[in-house]
């Protein structure tokens, strides 16, 4: 089943609320495509307006005597059968405490078993390594289409489907940001509201997914 929200990370956040000479570093790896790294607006990339950093504030500010060590690992056009190819080298090789996954806008041209086995790989990768994991399902897009629709092989709630069905089989953290929004436009919020672009979130976009992540710290 899918970890315990008020249990995963009881460990790790027991060591941001340490004061030195006790204190320890909590190092996080957000790997992915390029909504980790950011939006552009006016063709100027924003990283600091990005989930990632949003995260690493708030955790900042929640826990200020740790040492929070917050790395970007995500590539731009990636999907996680590429990811999944440099996870040991650009994720692991960090030895970071927790790793967040997020590739459902890309990985939306695999087939299903393309993106599973890629999934797969990263999270049994981590799970040796003893290193806990978040997977995210996708962010919302602007509904505009783009990219060759025609070659699309998975919907949005499709790609959460496969992320939560693999949350649930490997005890993972869940950060179900599809749920969200769509829990959003259903109560009449619009997605120009959360999108930078056809398929990049805006601040406020990201905010939503550093909300649910901020949710696994107990």
């Amino acid at each position: 089943m899918i970890a315990d929200k008020n249990k995963y990370l009881e460990e790790e956040v027991y060591g941001l609320q340490k004061i030195w000479p006790d204190n320890t570093t909590f190092t996080i790896a957000c790997h992915g495509h390029s909504i980790p790294c950011g939006y552009m607006e006016a063709n100027v990339t924003r990283p600091f307006d990005a989930y990632p950093h949003l995260f690493y504030r708030r955790l900042s500010e929640r826990f200020p005597h740790s040492v929070i060590n917050m790395i970007v690992t995500a590539t731009g056009g990636e999907n996680s059968v590429s990811g999944a190819k440099r996870f040991q080298r650009d994720v692991l090789s960090h030895r970071p405490d927790l790793v967040t996954i997020d590739y459902g806008r890309n990985d939306m041209f695999l087939t299903e078993t393309e993106m599973r086995d890629a999934w797969t790989h990263m999270i049994e990768d981590a799970q040796r390594s003893d290193v806990k994991i978040i997977l995210i399902t996708p962010a919302a897009d602007s509904g505009q289409q783009y990219y060759e629709p025609d070659k699309r092989k998975l919907s949005d709630s499709a790609m959460a489907d496969i992320i939560c069905d693999l949350a649930e089989k490997y005890g993972t953290g869940l950060a179900d940001t599809h749920a969200v929004f769509e829990r959003l436009f259903q109560s009449g919020h619009q997605r120009s509201e959360y999108a930078a672009s056809v398929n990049h979130p805006n601040r406020r976009g990201h905010e939503v997914i550093a909300d649910c992540l901020m949710e696994w710290i107990p």
